[in-house]
């Protein structure tokens, strides 16, 4: 791993025992001259002890169904990096350990670093292909802003200030971290991307994340959950999903 000084840090976070995963991340990495690091992964698969931040019964109440053990660690491996960020106060990059890298990704990020004033939070990856409308030409890449919700977590970059407004709009965990990221209503963030995408996923099965396709919430069910939000929204100083 290049250990050179360099205006950013980069995070892959990574089970430890993900031996295969992470020779792949060297791999893609390795195409690179960028300073990286692993960011050990936190194993919901072996958390025991109730956390603090999931409450259970309020998330099936207010969510309709509750996280998987591996959702809720991997909300937890993307707040440490947050953390990181904050801490070391330097713009981060934050990877899951299932990307590939396009050829033009260093080039894009050098022209992020050199324009830093024009973004925040830049999605480089995203699941759902969504409409977008451009916001600056940078280097020959498009910086915009999508005008739906792309979803994934696997590729972000952030800044400090940005990693404070995550960790205090998450002090609750009650969603998926990618959908989370998309919340806007509740951080009040709005972020960017690049277009097209300079990083893939490999569609391999994560290791950090079990979420399975779910059934949409439906019927009595769903109306239970809206009047469990509204009243949320009603005696709550911070309603999980404000108007």
């Amino acid at each position: 791993m290049p250990s050179n000084k360099f205006p950013l840090q980069i995070l892959v976070i990574s089970l430890r025992r993900s031996i295969d995963r992470r020779e792949k991340v060297e791999q893609e990495m390795g195409k690179t001259s960028l300073p990286w690091s692993f960011l050990d992964a936190v194993d919901g698969s072996a958390l025991q002890s109730p956390l603090s931040e999931y409450h259970p019964f309020k998330v099936n109440m207010l969510q309709g169904y509750e996280l998987t053990p591996n959702e809720i660690g991997c909300y937890l491996s993307h707040k440490k990096a947050w953390k990181s960020c904050l801490e070391k106060n330097i713009p981060t990059l934050i990877f899951e350990d299932d990307f590939v890298l396009s050829n033009q990704f260093e080039l894009v990020i050098k022209a992020l670093l050199k324009t830093s004033s024009s973004w925040d939070f830049v999605r480089l990856q995203g699941l759902y292909e969504v409409s977008y409308s451009e916001v600056e030409l940078i280097d020959g890449f498009h910086l915009v802003k999508n005008r739906g919700d792309a979803v994934g977590a696997t590729a972000y970059l952030i800044k400090p200030s940005v990693a404070k407004v995550l960790i205090d709009a998450s002090e609750d965990i009650y969603e998926p971290v990618d959908h989370f990221l998309e919340h806007r209503k509740k951080h009040g963030l709005e972020f960017l991307a690049i277009r097209p995408y300079p990083v893939d996923i490999s569609r391999v099965k994560s290791t950090i994340d079990d979420r399975v396709e779910r059934v949409p919430v439906a019927g009595l069910r769903k109306r239970l959950r809206s009047v469990a939000r509204a009243v949320d929204r009603t005696v709550s100083k911070s309603p999980w999903f404000p108007k």
